[in-house]
């Protein structure tokens, strides 16, 4: 028996037990199947995208079950669930044969974490309809609390010599608090939400962002913002200051990428997929429809198109003529080569 993703993960609910959050120690993307015999055995799993709550007896019985078991992923499951083991918080079991539009909290945690280690790259689940799915949680110094509880937690907070700590408001937590990939760096964790994919090597400076469903393949340097569906490319530089539009916020069906071994350059921002080795000049911003005049090798024009009719080609420099104000391209004569020692995290 095969399927798409599991995950048994700890987390919070409100008064009425609605999931805030889902915690996964370990997730797997189409475990081995003898870890899904297991799972079948022990959750009575029929083959369906099912979600369940669990008791800390049935953990009890699962960890037994991967103790027998001589199979790679049940020892290394078992390894990372044994600290939940006698856990008075809430537990949940997510297994999904396909990957259809996730239909509660625990699946859409499931498969932001799954994007998050690295089990896959963005685009790699179907996301549909998550927005209406999560709640507004207030992400606090004592975990997630339910918007409409946080008056009486604060209360009860200042009654024991205490303050709670609001950190923010939204549906999604910072991406460190759940999964910290091997192998990177990040200046400000709260600007990095569950669901961002960072590469090997990369380093999110303090003004860097990365929302989810986005992020980086390889080793790169981000000073800039990486919107929602944006994927940049091995040994790419998002400078200080720099955007990229997100599928979310004007690029409509557009999925906004960049290349390999491409510049961003401070201040910049970006409304179409850049190929590989390209440069886009500080200060410049491209969209789709901004009116770009081509130049040949010796500098002269030779046509003006819309950027759109650019997108995806490789080795373009975009720059902003200084005299005429005008957009243009250019074959981009050297690519980014990044600082080996800054990108060594490990």
């Amino acid at each position: 028996m095969e399927c798409f993703a599991f995950g048994l993960g700890v987390g919070h609910q409100n008064q009425d037990q609605q999931w805030l959050d889902v915690y996964y120690p370990k997730a797997f993307c189409r475990p081995d199947p003898a870890l899904v015999q297991i799972i079948a055995s022990q959750f009575n799993w029929s083959g369906e995208n099912h979600t369940q709550a669990i008791t800390a007896d049935d953990l009890d019985d699962f960890l037994e079950a991967l103790e027998d078991s001589d199979d790679g992923d049940a020892d290394s499951l078992l390894q990372a669930l044994t600290p939940l083991a006698g856990t008075e918080q809430p537990l949940v079991v997510c297994v999904l044969k396909e990957d259809t539009k996730p239909a509660s909290v625990p699946e859409v945690y499931l498969k932001l974490s799954l994007i998050s280690m690295r089990k896959l790259q963005p685009h790699g689940a179907n996301l549909d309809g998550m927005f209406g799915l999560l709640p507004n949680v207030a992400w606090t110094s004592q975990g997630p609390i339910d918007i409409k509880e946080l008056p009486h937690a604060q209360t009860r907070a200042r009654a024991y010599g205490e303050v709670l700590t609001v950190h923010s408001v939204d549906k999604f937590p910072r991406m460190a608090d759940y999964v910290v990939p091997y192998g990177v760096r990040i200046g400000d964790a709260s600007r990095i939400r569950l669901g961002a994919h960072l590469g090997e090597g990369t380093t999110v400076m303090h003004e860097g962002f990365i929302n989810f469903n986005a992020g980086t393949l390889g080793v790169s340097m981000v000073e800039g913002r990486i919107s929602a569906g944006v994927v940049v490319g091995d040994g790419s530089d998002l400078g200080g200051g720099s955007s990229t539009m997100g599928t979310l916020s004007g690029g409509g069906n557009i999925i906004i990428s960049v290349g390999e071994q491409c510049l961003l350059g401070a201040n910049s921002g970006l409304g179409i997929p850049l190929g590989d080795r390209c440069t886009v000049e500080s200060g410049l911003y491209l969209t789709a429809g901004s009116k770009v005049r081509v130049l040949d090798n010796e500098g002269q024009p030779v046509a003006q198109v819309k950027a759109r009719d650019l997108a995806g080609q490789s080795d373009l420099l975009f720059r902003r003529n200084s005299t005429t104000g005008e957009i243009e391209c250019l074959a981009n004569k050297s690519a980014v080569a990044l600082n080996a020692e800054l990108h060594h995290n490990n």
